[in-house]
């Protein structure tokens, strides 16, 4: 997926800086629009809090009614230095990319790309698609040791699913109540979705040295005694060890972890590095067509271009969106 911002999200209160410690602060999505016929709304990055463990950019797009209407459209685009985590509810998206992969999506199956130093993907609902667009696309950023290394791609057709009471959990990322996905991550990390019936609830165990963050993808849930509906992501901190959780009606919420990553980041359109030089290099090399992103196998449609570099320095920042060096 193609990020159309090159700006950060927008400012939440004061209130939402970033403490070592469990706290509930409320990180309000904004509307993106995503292609010529997706709007998403973006939960992460914003200013004072940009990542959750390395989870470094979260989109939540539908349900969307795209019965007769193209659905999902995103031409050839480069990706470096993170991983793409693509999820469904609803619907189907084919994935493409320069490894020749070739590759549809259904609800319940996981896909995630590494881009390492550079790949290009594009992504797009086939011609005969379910009537309805739900699921959520997020990035992962890459540590320093991984982050030049070669791309790849994986799709995960079967993925552990546990029940505990009212609570049904698939484990997309990580490891949850003993149950962990075989998707290859870079960074100790956490990735799950939990269903919940009409007034079901659940204590989920945590990982007490992870940060954690909660969005709902469907219906409302009282998370940690904070009410939570779609549009909105609560970051959690560290230091908790278990999630009471409450729904109203039948919900699904996907929840978020890992261990703090330190690494400052420079996040730019669909780059993240470490410096101004490094975003500047990739753009160049995408703009030019050169051999590191390559091209999309079976797409002859024309790549994106990069958006204009702004005219100040981009500047490297923290997990709390402070400017580093």
């Amino acid at each position: 997926m193609s990020s159309t911002e090159p700006m950060l999200g927008q400012t939440v209160p004061p209130a939402a800086t970033a403490v070592a410690e469990p706290t509930n602060v409320l990180l309000p999505g904004h509307d993106v629009p995503l292609g010529r016929y997706t709007t998403v709304r973006r939960l992460l990055p914003q200013r004072p809090r940009r990542t959750i463990g390395a989870w470094c950019f979260v989109d939540h797009f539908g349900p969307d009614n795209v019965a007769n209407r193209p659905g999902m459209g995103i031409g050839p685009h480069p990706h470096t230095g993170l991983q793409t985590v693509t999820w469904l509810v609803h619907g189907e998206i084919r994935h493409l990319d320069s490894l020749g992969s070739d590759q549809l999506i259904r609800p319940g199956q996981l896909n995630v790309m590494t881009s390492g130093r550079g790949i290009a993907h594009a992504e797009y609902s086939p011609p005969d698609h379910p009537p309805t667009l739900h699921g959520l696309q997020l990035w992962v950023a890459l540590p320093d040791a991984a982050r030049s290394g070669p791309p790849g791609f994986a799709h995960h057709a079967d993925l552990p699913v546990l029940t505990d009471g009212d609570v049904s959990v698939t484990v997309l990322v990580g490891e949850f109540g003993g149950a962990r996905s075989t998707a290859v991550v870079h960074t100790p990390l956490l990735g799950a979705q939990l269903r919940l019936p009409r007034g079901g609830t659940a204590r989920a165990p945590l990982h007490g040295d992870f940060e954690h963050g909660v969005l709902v993808m469907s219906g409302a849930v009282e998370v940690a005694g904070i009410p939570l509906t779609p549009g909105s992501l609560l970051y959690l901190g560290t230091g908790r060890r278990e999630l009471e959780l409450r729904a109203e009606g039948p919900a699904r919420l996907m929840l978020l972890g890992g261990e703090p990553f330190d690494e400052p980041l420079v996040m730019w359109w669909n780059f993240v590095g470490r410096s101004h030089e490094e975003i500047v290099e990739a753009r160049t090399e995408w703009m030019a067509g050169g051999p590191r992103f390559g091209r999309v196998h079976g797409d002859d449609s024309a790549p994106l271009p990069a958006p204009t570099m702004p005219t100040t320095r981009l500047k490297s920042r923290d997990r709390h969106g402070r400017t580093v060096g």
